[in-house]
């Protein structure tokens, strides 16, 4: 009988360390250990983040005044000749500070951009996916209209004709244009999830409408919202950088990945001068990927089935 019962405890604890070892993982371990499985998007995150801190830090150590300055006497230097690491531009600028000064530019205003259009997206969205009927009949059918608009001409018009122009006006401009994907994706959630029983349960209590919203639907969007937030920034980024390579983005003499690559225009500057437009090329084409597969790793994250990890 001693033996028997000095047996017993003992399953018990196996059986709970089985437990422990199987429990699945939550929160940030789902990220870690996604990325872990994933190099690239890994890799990915890593130069997105170095791209970042050098938009971010770079400036501190640039005069900007000084940078945007006409030098004729300088005017398409070679890269590395007198001190240009990248080269210099057609008005003698130096193509690292410009770059730099470009790329933080350029990531403000998508990112500005972002949270803007997420914000009011989702507010939109929530409001017609919770309380559906009427209310989702015609949030919707003014979205329907919103989104078939030609976006970038609209933008390109509203952008002639505004007279005070800088970069918060263009972060405004392009957010009044860009939040009808995100309600859409919100709104289509939000109309399964407030059929569910903890919903119904929450209005059956007398729980306030905007609370049930806020504090019960919204954080059970939040893994969809994240990998939609991530390829929205990326497409921002295109479209500000297209803006501004066709010079309707940002104002005249303010940097821009944008106005960098739009400096190849002509055979000469495209064939002999590459270090003019190539950097800011590359640059983008770099962020884009790596977006592109941090996406992706946060998609299968919000997806148990897809998960690697």
């Amino acid at each position: 009988m001693a033996e028997n019962n000095t047996q017993i405890p003992l399953q018990e604890e196996v059986l709970e360390d089985n437990q422990a070892v199987s429990k699945p993982p939550m929160g940030w371990e789902v990220v870690v250990r996604e990325f872990a499985k994933d190099k690239i998007a890994l890799i990915s995150l890593v130069i997105l983040l170095i791209i970042i801190l050098m938009a971010v830090i770079g400036p501190f150590f640039i005069d900007e005044s000084q940078a945007s300055l006409v030098n004729i006497f300088d005017r398409y230097k070679q890269p590395g000749t007198d001190g240009f690491i990248l080269g210099t531009d057609d008005a003698g600028r130096d193509v690292l500070h410009q770059l730099i000064l470009g790329t933080r530019n350029s990531l403000t205003i998508a990112w500005a951009v972002t949270i803007l259009t997420a914000a009011f997206g989702t507010l939109i969205g929530l409001i017609a996916g919770y309380y559906g009927n009427h209310v989702d009949n015609l949030i919707m059918r003014i979205v329907d209209f919103l989104i078939v608009l030609p976006t970038t001409m609209i933008i390109i018009v509203v952008v002639t004709i505004v007279k005070r122009f800088d970069p918060w006006t263009l972060i405004w401009i392009i957010s009044c244009f860009g939040w009808m994907g995100q309600t859409r994706l919100v709104r289509t959630a939000s109309l399964s999830e407030a059929s569910k029983d903890y919903i119904q349960a929450s209005k059956t209590m007398g729980t306030r409408d905007w609370k049930i919203m806020l504090t019960s639907l919204l954080p059970n969007l939040s893994s969809l919202m994240i990998t939609n937030l991530t390829l929205s920034f990326a497409g921002n980024i295109g479209l500000e950088t297209g803006l501004s390579f066709l010079g309707f983005g940002l104002p005249v003499g303010t940097p821009s990945l944008g106005t960098l690559i739009g400096y190849a225009r002509t055979p000469d500057i495209i064939q002999n001068k590459t270090w003019v437009w190539l950097p800011a090329t590359l640059l983008v084409l770099v962020m884009m990927l790596a977006i592109n597969y941090i996406g992706q790793a946060f998609q299968r994250i919000a997806n148990s089935k897809q998960r690697r990890g």
